[in-house]
Formats: structure tokens, C-alpha cells, sequence
């Protein structure tokens, strides 16, 4: 598996909990970037300066993750919990997670569940609401738990190692929503580092996109965009019975229309060109529920033509996304053509041919 993928997938970082990735986006980006800066509530910015007078770029992914927040202790020594982002209930009983202290200390729990032998006909028919559930760590009491080190308030995040599948293309890994995104700010700054553009970038990676692209909001108005260009994931319909309208290996997704946006069409049809020019596999995609950071940046100020590239990932908001290796690559490659390609003439096209 990629490194940088391997890396960012394998920390821990919930909505406002985004801390350990944001210092892997500081050392990944430093010496790469002119100049690192933050907003008021944790989004960090990478800038890379081009022109210093040509439009400004912006692309963003989001470094939170869903997961959960330790909510209550109780005297027995279970733990319960609210939702940081959107779970459905069937793929969270049983399920191995993380809680992780203040002092950084990573305890390992699992969710309770009941043996199917004791479930009454009406409770097999229903989807376990999550504040109906509790972790388990193994413990007695209400006082061991507070000897590990853990509060109220604590991040919780799924437990699993990432890896290839056995297509070695197949990439299995919680957290690919973000982290996807992060990688590949990183590594279009690293593909720009010897190349022209005529423009400056800024590769951001946002917080609390998961409860409501918060982040998106406030860096965005820091940076004022010209362009803005979100990185993302989105559903992979290629499952037994799916409508095969997006697959695993077909090319990363052009969002033509979610809940948050819907896209910009003069910046679609310029990547389009890009793709079909230099062969690039690519996919038009929608979300009739649900948004990319792409929603609030086109919306900063007077406004920013936006787009979401974003790849298809199978089993979004689990334990075990997976997603395919040559799609990553070939967002990497469209994503830096976009960069490069992004002039003031052609900004001012996208922006004003109505």
C-alpha cells in the first residue's frame, strides 16, 4: 500500500479531534510549502506560490473521520457514546474500536452486542440505535476505567490495520474518508514543486467536514479561492445488485451534483477535457443525500466556481472502506493537470463564460 495512504489511514481523528493528522500534513508539507498557516478552529493551509498574481487554488479534503465521543461512564465500567458524524447502527455492534485519552494512551474496547439466541422476534426486525448501545473494555468498574485515563469527552475511532486486499490494488482501511483527500493535497504539492503554474496554490486539509463542512466554511474564507477543488470520496455502486453507475478501477468521480453543490458546469467540462486529452479513466457521479467541503468553498465571499473529485469507495462509513489504487493514482494525476493548467485567462473563462 502507498505509504502516505498507509500513514494517514492509521490515525486517529475524529470531528474537532483532528490533531494528529494535522501534524502529519505539517511535517509531510514542510519544505514543499512557501508558507503554512491555520484558521481559527484547526484547517491548515499549505501554500505554493506560482504566480503571485495569478488566481488562487484551492484543494481541499477533510482530515476528520467519523467516530465516536465518550459521552457517559457508567458504574459497572461500560462506556457510552454519541456519534461524531453519520453511522448506521448495523455496522457498529460487535466491531472492535479505540478510545484515545488525553494523554494520547489508546485503549482498545468493543461494542456489545446480544447473541442472536436471546433476540426477541421484534428486536431482529429493528437497526440498534447507538445510544442504546455501550463499549465494552474489560473491566469492572466505573473506577478502572478512570485508572486508564480516560474522560468524558475522549475520542473514539474504528479499529483496523490497513492493507491491501488480494488484489494487491484493492485497498482496505478505515478512515479513506478523508484521509484520501489529505494524500492527495500532499501529493499534488509535491507534483508541482519543479513545474510551472501560473497560479497559487493552496492545499488545505479542513476540519469537521463529517458533522456539517465546517472547516471548508472558515478556511475558504481565509484563502478567498478563485477555483476551488475538493478531494473526496464517493459510493461505489459496483456491490452484488448495485446499479454499477460508479465501480472500483473506472477513474475518480466528477461530482455533477450532491446536497451541498451543484457543480460548477464550466469547471466540469474543463476537467472532461483534461481527462479525455490525456486518457485519464473518469466517472460522472451524484449524491442525492450528503456533501463535500466543495459546498461551503463555493459559497466563500462573492463566490468560487467548484468541483468535487472525488474517488468511489466501497463501504463508506465502516470499519472497512475499500477503494482502488489506480483511481488514487489517476486523481493525483488529474488533480496536478488542473493545478497546472489553472492561468488567470483561464479562470476568467470557467468563472465568466455564461
Amino acid at each position: 500500500m502507498n505509504p502516505l495512504l498507509y500513514d494517514l489511514t492509521m490515525l486517529n481523528g475524529i470531528p474537532a479531534n483532528e490533531k494528529q493528522v494535522r501534524k502529519y500534513f505539517e511535517k509531510a508539507v514542510q519544505g514543499l510549502a512557501d508558507e503554512i498557516s491555520y484558521d481559527n478552529i484547526g484547517s491548515i493551509i499549505a501554500k505554493k506560490v506560482g504566480n503571485p498574481n495569478g488566481p488562487k487554488i484551492m484543494v481541499a479534503g477533510h482530515m476528520d473521520e467519523i467516530g465516536f465521543i465518550l459521552s457517559e461512564i457508567t458504574k459497572e465500567g461500560y462506556v457510552k457514546f454519541i456519534p461524531a458524524g453519520g453511522w448506521w447502527g448495523h455496522v457498529v455492534l460487535s466491531q472492535q474500536f479505540v478510545i484515545t485519552t488525553k494523554a494520547g494512551k489508546e485503549i482498545r474496547c468493543v461494542v456489545g452486542s446480544k447473541p442472536p439466541h436471546i433476540l426477541s422476534p421484534e428486536e431482529r426486525k429493528v437497526v440498534v440505535d447507538t445510544k442504546d448501545m455501550y463499549m465494552d473494555l474489560g473491566v469492572n468498574s466505573k473506577e478502572e476505567v478512570l485508572a486508564l485515563g480516560i474522560q468524558i469527552g475522549d475520542m473514539i475511532t474504528p479499529f483496523i490495520e490497513s492493507i491491501p486486499l488480494n488484489n494487491p490494488k484493492f485497498l482496505l482501511a478505515k478512515a479513506f474518508d478523508n484521509r484520501i483527500g489529505i494524500a492527495l493535497a500532499i501529493e499534488v504539492l509535491k507534483n508541482i514543486q519543479s513545474v510551472s503554474h501560473e497560479n497559487v496554490y493552496y492545499g488545505v486539509g479542513t476540519v469537521q467536514e463529517e458533522v456539517g463542512l465546517r472547516g471548508a466554511g472558515t478556511a475558504a474564507y481565509q484563502v478567498s479561492p478563485d477555483i476551488g477543488i475538493a478531494l473526496d470520496v464517493t459510493i461505489a455502486h459496483d456491490y452484488p445488485g448495485g446499479t454499477k453507475e460508479t465501480e472500483l478501477g473506472k477513474g475518480p468521480c466528477l461530482m455533477i451534483y450532491d446536497s451541498s453543490m451543484v457543480g460548477h458546469v464550466g469547471l466540469r467540462e474543463f476537467a472532461v477535457s483534461i481527462c479525455e486529452e490525456l486518457k485519464i479513466p473518469y466517472q460522472l457521479s451524484y449524491l442525492r443525500q450528503g456533501g463535500t467541503d466543495a459546498g461551503k468553498i463555493h459559497l466563500t465571499k462573492c463566490g468560487a466556481p467548484s468541483i468535487a473529485v472525488c474517488l468511489p469507495c466501497r463501504y463508506l462509513h465502516s470499519h472497512t472502506s475499500i477503494i482502488h489504487e489506480d483511481d488514487y493514482a489517476n486523481a493525483v494525476k488529474l488533480v496536478t493537470e488542473m493545478v497546472k493548467r489553472l492561468d488567470k485567462i483561464t479562470v476568467e473563462q470557467i468563472t465568466f463564460d455564461r
